[in-house]
């Protein structure tokens, strides 16, 4: 997919892509890729969980009082 330059959609796929060249370039095993690319999303998907929860937690206080 092409973006306008400069755009934010396309400065985050430039990122991407440098990334996963550079992952390549350095020749990185494709188990390697796939875990790492798992354990950023695992961290991710647990910092949202946390704050889902916080948040939730914060709802019930006020709601409470």
């Amino acid at each position: 997919m092409e973006y306008k330059p400069y755009s934010p959609e396309w400065h985050r796929k430039r990122y991407l892509k440098e990334a996963i060249y550079k992952y390549l370039d350095d020749y990185v095993e494709n188990e390697v890729i796939r875990e790492d690319i798992l354990d950023i999303l695992s961290e991710r998907s647990e910092t949202a969980y946390a704050e889902f929860n916080r948040l939730t937690e914060l709802e019930s206080m006020l709601q409470s009082k």
